[in-house]
């Protein structure tokens, strides 16, 4: 019976020391398969000694020889670096804080270039900043962004090229002058927006006079046109009047001849003697006897007919 359980035992111990040397084996095995993400990269080291960078995939490493030194991510990186103090070259004290944006190119030269990148992208941030501030004065500074973003970027990229660093793009966030220059500066832009606020008055007011002279000036015009139109047209009224009054009066003259014409042709178709004429010609001369003249003018034939009238008259008497 000893014999027995001891065999059981030893049975016992021997599998689960397979076992547990099966999972050893499988935790092995597991640690050297290695699967890159995008954007990432993995730098292999063998022995201590740099072996092979591994790109996105997936990757199989030799155990207890080879090792992963460092994971790199190949995404673009933003660093916002604290304000550095800085002096123009009129001596004027400033800070100025800075935003870098890199990137990692080389794998293998940002694992083995440099100790701590970061920290060697700020402090050389800095120190570039300080010349090239360094040659400018105040106001050139302060309306030189572009240019001294521009001239960052480029040394910037210059120096990080052997750390397997590539700087895009580097933005003054914040110049912060002293704060008795803030103080004069902002007074200079209160009379600058004031003058402006009065070149832009008197624009206004000029452009006012200008607007109402003109509506004087078409107003002006306009009354003179209309009173000219108005002219015009009382003359044509004028005109139409005296035209419609002279055919008026020739309409009439013209049916008066007409009358006298119809008249005598009248008297010629009847065959009218001498006294009918006669008796006529009284008429006539009873009508110019009415008139406003003092002096009436008789013809002789017509005193010859009014003697021969009264002596007809004195034999009818008789």
């Amino acid at each position: 019976m000893v014999n027995g359980n001891s065999s059981w035992v030893s049975f016992g111990f021997g599998t689960v020391l397979v076992i547990i040397v099966i999972l050893v084996a499988l935790w092995i095995l597991a640690s050297c398969i290695k699967i890159v993400p995008q954007a990432q990269a993995i730098v292999l080291e063998r022995l201590g000694g740099y072996q092979a960078t591994w790109d996105v995939g997936l990757h199989f490493k030799v155990p207890f020889i080879d090792r992963v030194a460092r994971r790199v991510n190949l995404k673009e990186q933003v660093v916002d670096f604290d304000p550095q103090p800085v002096i123009t070259k009129d001596n004027v004290t400033m800070q100025i804080d800075t935003v870098v944006f890199f990137q990692i190119t080389d794998p293998k030269l940002y694992a083995y270039g440099v100790e701590n990148p970061i920290m060697a992208i700020e402090n050389l941030t800095a120190t570039t900043l300080r010349n090239i501030i360094g040659d400018m004065e105040l106001d050139q500074t302060l309306t030189s962004r572009e240019v001294i973003n521009t001239q960052m970027r480029a040394t910037l990229d210059v120096a990080t090229d052997p750390w397997g660093i590539k700087v895009n793009r580097v933005e003054l966030k914040n110049i912060l002058p002293p704060s008795q220059i803030i103080d004069a500066m902002e007074k200079q832009m209160k009379a600058e927006r004031e003058r402006r606020e009065a070149i832009l008055r008197a624009e206004g007011e000029k452009k006012s006079s200008i607007l109402v002279a003109e509506g004087h000036k078409q107003s002006a015009i306009l009354d003179a046109e209309a009173e000219k139109q108005a002219a015009i047209l009382r003359a044509e009224a004028q005109k139409e009047k005296m035209i419609r009054e002279a055919e008026g009066e020739a309409e009439a003259i013209l049916k008066v001849n007409q009358a006298k014409a119809e008249g005598i042709r009248v008297i010629r178709e009847a065959e009218a003697d001498q006294a009918v004429l006669t008796l006529k010609s009284f008429e006539t001369l009873e009508k110019v006897a009415d008139g406003q003249a003092t002096k009436i003018i008789i013809p002789s034939e017509l005193q010859n007919v009014a003697g021969l009238v009264t002596a007809a008259a004195e034999v009818a008497k008789t």
